[in-house]
């Protein structure tokens, strides 16, 4: 198998992120199998048909479950919006079709258990896009945990920071509207934070949190294009369901803390995703902002040289760095979905599921759940109640 063909459903800002993943993937990984990109699909046949263009697609369509009849398919590509999930995934697997599908998984835990054990009975691999584990700075800090380099982990708090919704005039995009996001800051940025956690920490088992919206309501929109939205004058307004912000507090198996914190009403604060980790041994910070550094704080240096210091994470001890640029010269958001691809092609290679995959999305909706049942009944909530 030299070739995965691809049928993508989705072509606004997560589509244009997949795709570029696809095209420049050879270029970077020639020895990996090749994503061959075959068909696009969306609703807007004008928005889809440019996007094809632009991305690189051979055909465009709106009708994805067309996509999977076809023989020339063999991977169906998900990131249209969360509400379609679900339908769309099963539909994928019952045709045989493999699944690469966009975080959150579902807009609910039933939904996403139901999608996993539909992937697991249909022997298909499965993927979910939790992109920012394969920066290579977050893979250096997960390879310090695990040599023991921090020794035991006491602390891992985290933060997702926007500002893009300051504005009480920005328009009701679809993902203010729960029966269609699901939720919020919480399982928009939330669910990074909480992949985060456990691909770096291990298993949360219980928590507790807290959340808001702060503006109310919104003028309804006139077009919608990923993160974007315009509105016409003397709009109407429609009701914001999802959360503004949500923070809440963890327990880890191993016996560490950990806080959290996701909102998009942090002025100043374009894409501020990051986490601090403390052990007996050491610490790390990471500012994806500054997404090639790791600040990195070992107990035994020196006492005169003791402090954070900053690891850039271009060399080719890193990660992924050999199939990119000379050290020094920095790699960006993009990448991290080119190397997010190069693990899924792996899998295919290697006869294994990719990581993440499904099973880690259901873990991440649990903890999500989780924490919208505490914020309802005001308690600390176990994640093996769920």
């Amino acid at each position: 198998m030299e070739t995965i063909k691809i049928g993508m459903v989705g072509y606004k800002f997560m589509g244009k992120a997949h795709s570029h993943a696809y095209r420049d993937l050879p270029l970077f990984f020639p020895k990996s199998i090749h994503p061959e990109m075959k068909v696009i699909c969306g609703r807007n046949p004008e928005g889809v048909a440019e996007a094809a263009k632009q991305f690189g697609w051979k055909e465009y369509t709106t009708d994805w479950r067309g996509l999977l009849d076809r023989d020339d398919i063999d991977l169906i590509d998900i990131n249209a919006p969360s509400d379609v999930h679900k339908e769309i995934t099963i539909a994928a697997v019952q045709a045989g079709k493999h699944v690469f599908c966009e975080k959150p998984l579902a807009l609910t835990l039933k939904d996403a258990r139901e999608m996993l054990e539909a992937v697991e009975a249909a022997g298909v691999k499965h993927m979910v896009g939790f992109n920012y584990r394969f920066a290579p700075a977050v893979m250096l800090a997960k390879k310090l945990i695990e040599e023991g380099r921090l020794g035991d982990i006491y602390h891992f708090r985290a933060w997702f920071l926007q500002d893009w919704l300051i504005d009480p005039n920005f328009p009701l995009a679809w993902r203010l509207q729960k029966d269609i996001a699901g939720s919020g800051s919480h399982g928009d940025l939330g669910a990074h934070l909480i992949d985060m956690a456990h691909y770096l920490i291990g298993d949360i088992t219980e928590v507790i949190g807290m959340s808001d919206t702060f503006i109310k309501e919104r003028p309804l929109p006139t077009n919608m294009a990923g993160l974007s939205a315009t509105v016409s004058d003397n709009a109407e307004k429609g009701e914001v369901t999802v959360d503004d912000a949500t923070l809440f507090l963890a327990r880890f198996a191993n016996g560490a803390l950990g806080s959290f914190e996701a909102t998009r009403f942090a002025s100043g604060h374009r894409c501020t995703n990051s986490f601090e980790i403390n052990g007996s041994k050491g610490s790390v910070i990471f500012d994806f902002e500054r997404m090639n550094e790791l600040q990195v704080y070992f107990t035994d240096d020196s006492a005169d040289v003791q402090g954070f210091r900053r690891v850039l994470a271009t060399d080719p001890a890193h990660a992924f760095a050999e199939a990119w640029w000379p050290p020094g010269h920095t790699i960006g958001y993009e990448h991290t979905f080119i190397h997010e691809i190069v693990e899924l092609m792996a899998a295919f290679r290697e006869d294994r599921q990719p990581v993440p995959n499904f099973r880690d999305g259901v873990k991440c909706q649990e903890v999500l759940e989780a924490v919208d049942l505490s914020i309802e009944k005001r308690q600390w909530i176990k994640i093996s109640d769920m």
